[in-house]
């Protein structure tokens, strides 16, 4: 990394998705009484994994992830990884809102589940077919580990094939993940509109038995071309300007104090706008910056055009052409709180793009 720019080398809704994954990791050790004798695989195309979030106290709408990962060796260790960027609420505006200002996927952009499956803990699937077992597993999730146990129905459809459903939707608070401030965030964006601070899931995943594969744990399988639910080339006008203005909202560029000079956790962030702005070939963008109260107008204004300079420095370092970007700074003069406590002041304290043209 250049040391230029001062860097070192560097839903609420979904937490309760990742619970229904960690679960699915127990299914295949029921049809093999003696053990893993081959390893297994998540079905993509046959599994569903669906969370509810409510609005307004009374307003449930029910969302998904398009992409899911899943296997479980020979050793019995069972993984399924979510990525997080496929979450599909439906509407894109709303998908760009969960994975910048929730879910945060420049810097988690996988949930991982893990178990250790015993091989004789569901050895009566074979004759039974269908059975209710709690499961103990490990949630990986916004950078927060917590072991967790859950109720699942496994059904063994036949000799190769595992369904796990949710036994009744499972209860998370997203506050045991690190959520409840991003819960805020996602009020802000859409009018301070309430949102429930916990949320259910309901789930049905299949797993297949993978022989053959020499390995003994499942490759990972290929992400689909669908699966982050927007193009993978150029995006729309209208899409590009959803992701500037959600962007804008996601305070993760940051600063020396009274200085212009980047820290190096804003890098993830800057390097998703790069992604955007190389995505929107046609529009300029404009980088304002924006300051809180303190201190003097006349150095809130110098600091403001420094740290939008800041940003522009480093994005046509990474390659975006220089005379697509246009830099102002605003001070104190545009604040979105007021000055009166430090969470306030810290959100006036930011950086916000703005596409034009086209």
């Amino acid at each position: 990394m250049n040391d230029r720019f001062g860097f070192r080398e560097l839903c609420r809704p979904a937490a309760v998705l990742f619970v229904a994954l960690g679960l699915v990791a127990a299914a295949p050790a029921a049809a093999q009484q003696a053990g893993f004798e081959e390893p297994w695989r998540l079905d993509l195309g046959s599994s569903s994994l669906t969370f509810q979030s409510v609005k307004k106290g009374t307003i449930v709408e029910t969302s998904k992830f398009a992409t899911l990962d899943g296997s479980i060796g020979k050793d019995g260790q069972a993984k399924i990884d979510v990525v997080l960027e496929s979450v599909d609420t439906g509407v894109d505006l709303r998908n760009v809102r969960m994975r910048f200002l929730f879910f945060e996927t420049y810097k988690y952009p996988v949930a991982t589940i893990s178990a250790k499956i015993d091989p004789a803990a569901l050895g009566a699937l074979a004759e039974e077919r269908r059975l209710r077992v709690d499961v103990d597993y490990t949630l990986d999730l916004h950078g927060v580990a917590k072991q967790m146990r859950s109720p699942v129905v496994v059904t063994l459809i036949d000799d190769d094939t595992v369904s796990v459903a949710s036994a009744a939707p499972i209860i998370i608070a997203v506050a045991d993940f690190g959520l409840a401030e991003n819960i805020g965030k996602l009020e802000q964006a859409v009018g301070n509109i309430t949102i429930t601070p916990s949320t259910s899931v309901s789930f049905d995943f299949v797993f297949d038995r993978a022989a053959g594969d020499p390995g003994g744990v499942v490759a990972a399988v290929a992400k689909p071309e669908t699966a982050a639910l927007e193009s993978s080339g150029n995006l729309t006008r209208d899409e590009c300007v959803t992701r500037f203005d959600t962007l804008s909202s996601t305070p993760a560029i940051y600063f020396r104090t009274a200085s212009a000079e980047l820290r190096s956790d804003s890098e993830p962030l800057l390097d998703t706008v790069i992604d955007i702005v190389k995505r929107c070939p046609d529009l300029n963008v404009e980088i304002a910056g924006h300051t809180d109260a303190d201190g003097s107008d006349s150095a809130n204004q110098l600091l403001s055009e420094k740290r939008a300079g800041a940003v522009a420095e480093f994005l046509t370092w990474k390659g975006v052409e220089q005379d697509r970007l246009r830099t102002v700074g605003y001070g104190e003069k545009m604040p979105v709180a007021a000055n009166d406590t430090r969470e306030n002041k810290s959100r006036n304290r930011r950086i916000e793009f703005r596409a034009s043209g086209g």
